[in-house]
């Protein structure tokens, strides 16, 4: 039988080490990798993209909200992804959830819980919070935005983060080791994707489905 792969991305390594413990109790052949950032998980998985689960927080330097969600379902779109964050409130639930994210654990669940959770969506199942209603009325706003920003490929997605945090095209160019008129076109992609006329309100765009503040 073939191990079961699950890399957990969080910068909180005792609480990297907590999930690792239940999993390894609770997970049959459970083979458990960590990464501190997203920038270390991407490094990591472009060597062996080979894993059948990633749990994810939604608060680590240098991503900020779903950004990282939405980067690694368009890069890695055959790996489940699970939500595991502080922040449980129901609306940043749905837009999780309509990023495609295979679950969504609240940190503040037992160990049991977590184990349950991992477990069903290793099953093929999505997994909400206990509790969690889906919203009677639908924010077709933001419905429409993440639909029109998962259409967006892997390098369009790393842009549009890299928009988001006030970089120039030149700065990004230098970042992500391509040319200025690549970024451009990348920026004028991103645009007429997500059907708005300038940086800003794509930026804007982005942040309205983003669930966590820069703030929190």
């Amino acid at each position: 039988m073939s191990a079961t792969r699950i890399l957990i991305v969080d910068d909180h390594p005792l609480f990297r080490e907590a999930l690792k413990g239940a999993i390894a109790g609770g997970v049959k052949g459970a083979e458990i990798a960590q990464a501190g950032s997203l920038d270390a998980a991407r490094t990591l998985l472009d060597k062996n993209d080979n894993f059948d689960l990633i749990l994810l927080d939604l608060r680590m330097p240098g991503v900020q909200g779903l950004s990282g969600l939405i980067y690694l379902r368009a890069q890695y779109p055959n790996i489940p992804v699970v939500i595991v964050t502080a922040a449980d409130d129901g609306g940043l639930v749905q837009k999780a959830l309509n990023l495609n994210a295979a679950g969504f654990i609240p940190k503040t669940s037992g160990i049991e819980t977590i184990v349950t959770a991992v477990n069903a969506v290793l099953n093929g199942e999505i997994w909400a919070p206990e509790g969690y209603d889906r919203p009677q009325v639908a924010d077709k706003e933001g419905e429409d935005i993440a639909r029109r920003i998962a259409t967006l490929t892997a390098q369009q997605i790393r842009v549009l983060m890299m928009l988001k945090e006030g970089l120039l095209n030149k700065q990004i160019a230098y970042e992500l080791n391509v040319s200025e008129a690549t970024i451009k076109a990348h920026v004028s992609a991103i645009l007429q994707k997500l059907n708005v006329s300038s940086r800003t309100q794509a930026v804007i765009a982005a942040g309205r489905i983003d669930g966590v503040s820069s703030a929190d």
